[in-house]
This record gives C-alpha cells, sequence and structure tokens, in this order.
C-alpha cells in the first residue's frame, strides 16, 4: 500500500503546482482571461473561494492563498497519518 500513499502526495503536489501557478498568473494582467488561466481559475477557484470568505483581502494583498497552502499542507499530512495507521 505504499504506492497509495505516494499517489495522494503525488497529487497533493499537483495541486499545489497549480495552486502556485494560479497565483503568480494573478499578477500578469490579462492572464485569467486565457485558457490555461481558466482552466486553472476553475480547478482552484473553489478551494481558494473558501478561504477569501473567512479572510478579507488587506488593500491590494490577497493573504488568503497563504492560509491555503497552509490548510493543504495540514489536511496531506492529517491524511497521511490517518492512512499508515489504518494501513499499516
Amino acid at each position: 500500500m505504499p504506492q497509495l500513499l505516494t499517489a495522494i502526495d503525488l497529487l497533493f503536489q499537483i495541486f499545489r503546482y497549480i495552486l502556485l501557478a494560479r497565483i503568480l498568473m494573478s499578477w500578469v494582467p490579462d492572464m485569467e482571461r486565457t485558457g490555461i488561466g481558466q482552466f486553472l481559475y476553475k480547478i482552484t477557484e473553489p478551494y481558494l473561494g473558501f478561504f477569501r470568505r473567512f479572510i478579507p483581502p488587506l488593500g491590494m494583498i490577497d493573504l488568503s492563498p497563504i492560509v491555503a497552502f497552509f490548510a493543504l499542507y495540514l489536511i496531506q499530512l492529517g491524511l497521511d497519518t490517518v492512512l499508515r495507521r489504518i494501513l499499516f
């Protein structure tokens, strides 16, 4: 079953890269209007939107992605711990 844990870790890593690409893309004007931008927006907005409901932007700075990255790490850590206890 280590393959399952490896696959789950890979999925979390891929989502982190997608999330980072979305955040970096927001710094480039009109990048979110491209096909790739719309695709990344559809994948990440439900997750980021959850955090934006609780953490409003401070002027031009949106801190919700920082909290989202931290939460994603904690979710991965918790899931990994639970699966290791169940599987091993």
